[in-house]
């Protein structure tokens, strides 16, 4: 049986699903710039703020959909990158760098005033993304972005970004996390295809050494919070561990996250003769089989776990739809990078999971949370925040694993329907 990613119906279903998505959030431009939080239904949630993270992936999602053609996008993409220009109600005029957040009162830094990696990670996204889209003053804020990546957040020591500052970078945060560090990689894959500069691939790749040797060490189940010397912090969070972005414990999502984004490396260190030295698709493959053994269906219900223990038990078995999107990804990848059937075939029983249970067929776009039984949930996610992992899992299997997302959308890269 042909897999699904070579079938040019199933192509056409992803295309189809990739404007549904895009439809279902084209309220998201927040008033002063920026892009709002949505509700279950699509509308904007002013409630909770404005946020950097939400508004950077905003204008990459919208930036692709511009350069796919669909209408109305520019204009969603354009709203949302207002929010992260100089002016803009997010961008820090007086010490430089974004805000986390502008609140519902509209107190910039929302309720602190930190400056985080992930959301400058995803600054550096949205500008490349911009940049490729044309949209107007994306090229120079991937500029600043990136040299306040580079300046604040990179340590060249160590190969890898630490995580927090105070507003105006004069005190550090000791943690150090892989969730930044993950979205760095991310960015920094993109910034090399806009700018053309091979030292963004040789930090990623200075990156990944480091977390394949982290996952190694601990059976692929790679600790997530770390001390400022990058010893791992296993206990962190251990009393709540359902935090939405330092939760306790291993994370399913993650694994499968990493495992795609080797391969991107791989690839996109190879057309630009970067060398890399580890085994990135030997640990892209530990990487996934461990999430989909520790984390599918463990716990009598279809469905990935949010998190483990070390044992790989389950701790949150909450279900995110994030952690399908990336499974998707992941699959899409090995079996491109492979050839192998198994990873097909995951495809399409991910996907069978994601349209049965995640996609909402009454309102529009993925539940973000499900509780164990896959019934809507709040607990962690309440309403539909933002778009990022759905869009890319519709686009990631019908396209090549480099350049980079927006670059080859840009260049007509992906696969006809």
């Amino acid at each position: 049986m042909r897999a699904w990613t070579d079938l040019p119906s199933h192509r056409r279903w992803l295309e189809g699903h990739s404007r549904d998505l895009l439809a279902f959030g084209r309220r998201s431009g927040a008033p002063d710039g920026g892009a709002s939080w949505l509700t279950d239904d699509g509308y904007p949630w002013p409630e909770r703020g404005v946020h950097t993270w939400i508004t950077a992936r905003t204008v990459h999602v919208y930036g692709l959909g511009a350069m796919l053609g669909i209408p109305g996008c520019r204009g969603v993409a354009e709203q949302a990158l207002a929010g992260l220009l100089p002016g803009g109600p997010l961008h820090d005029a007086e010490f430089g760098g974004w805000f986390a957040e502008v609140s519902a009162s509209g107190e910039a830094g929302g309720t602190g005033a930190d400056k985080a990696a992930y959301a400058h990670a995803f600054v550096v996204l949205a500008a490349a993304t911009g940049a490729c889209a044309g949209l107007d003053g994306a090229r120079a804020l991937l500029d600043e972005a990136g040299s306040v990546l580079l300046e604040r957040f990179w340590d060249e020591e160590v190969g890898l970004l630490v995580d927090t500052w105070n507003r105006d970078f004069s005190v550090r945060d000791p943690y150090r996390g892989l969730n930044a560090t993950m979205h760095g990689v991310e960015a920094m894959l993109s910034a090399a295809d806009v700018t053309g500069d091979p030292d963004w691939l040789r930090r990623a790749v200075r990156i990944c050494s480091a977390v394949v040797g982290f996952a190694e060490a601990n059976r692929w189940r790679f600790p997530e919070h770390y001390d400022a010397t990058w010893s791992p912090r296993l206990d962190l969070n251990a009393d709540r561990p359902d935090d939405p972005f330092k939760p306790f414990g291993a994370t399913v999502g993650h694994g499968l996250e990493w495992s795609r984004l080797l391969l991107h490396l791989e690839a996109s260190c190879a057309a630009r003769g970067v060398p890399v030295e580890v085994d990135v698709v030997g640990a892209a493959r530990h990487l996934y089989a461990r999430a989909v053994e520790d984390g599918w269906s463990v716990d009598g219900a279809p469905g990935f776990v949010y998190t483990t223990d070390w044992d790989g038990t389950p701790v949150v078995r909450t279900r995110m739809h994030w952690v399908v999107a990336e499974a998707i990804g992941a699959a899409a990848a090995l079996h491109e990078r492979t050839g192998e059937t198994a990873y097909a075939t995951d495809y399409a029983r991910w996907w069978d999971y994601a349209a049965t249970y995640l996609v909402d067929h009454e309102q529009g776009s993925w539940h973000h949370e499900l509780a164990p039984d896959n019934s809507p949930s709040a607990r962690v996610w309440p309403g539909k925040p933002d778009l990022y992992h759905a869009v890319q899992a519709t686009l990631i299997p019908r396209l090549p694993l480099t350049p980079a997302m927006a670059t080859a959308v840009s260049e007509g890269l992906l696969r006809e329907v």
